[in-house]
């Protein structure tokens, strides 16, 4: 954080198959090491087998899984008189399609399977679904601030 002024964000690309800024950012976490046009054959792979599974339009496939990852409060540590609370506090709209698009690509990868493009395909399918790695996260993050409800006065 600057002293002075504020931080300029950049606006983020869509993609350019589907035009789509949900789509450019997944895009951009799945790419490792600058390589966007690997990113993009897993990703796009992904939504063909999806049309394949599911014969319904994949984009929608995509952003229901995303709709139902999205967490709504997250804990954050405060520091109160020497002792740390983890006080539940409500997620701005960028961060929950972050955390979201994080979740699901870190759970594409921890899946067993025999490519990127499976795994990622199926743990879309899962989570559009409701089940899955990322949905147990998202449950995980929402009990963890439902058990620290008591600290929320510590709120800032």
């Amino acid at each position: 954080m600057p002293r002075r002024g504020s931080v300029q964000h950049r606006e983020s690309q869509p993609d350019l198959k589907y035009n789509d800024m949900l789509i450019g950012k997944t895009l951009t976490v799945i790419m490792k090491q600058g390589k966007k046009s690997t990113a993009e054959n897993v990703f796009y792979g992904a939504l063909e087998i999806i049309r394949e599974k599911s014969s319904a339009d994949p984009v929608k496939v995509f952003k229901a899984a995303i709709d139902n990852i999205k967490p709504v409060v997250e804990v954050k540590s405060r520091r109160v008189g020497g002792a740390s609370y983890q006080v539940p506090v409500d997620i701005r709209t960028p961060r929950r399609n972050a955390l979201a698009i994080r979740w699901l690509i870190q759970f594409a990868r921890e899946r067993s399977g025999k490519n990127m493009k499976e795994k990622l395909a199926y743990e879309i399918i899962d989570a559009a679904n409701g089940i899955g790695g990322s949905i147990k996260k998202k449950e995980e993050t929402h009990r963890m601030a439902e058990a620290n409800k008591a600290f929320a006065h510590y709120r800032w």
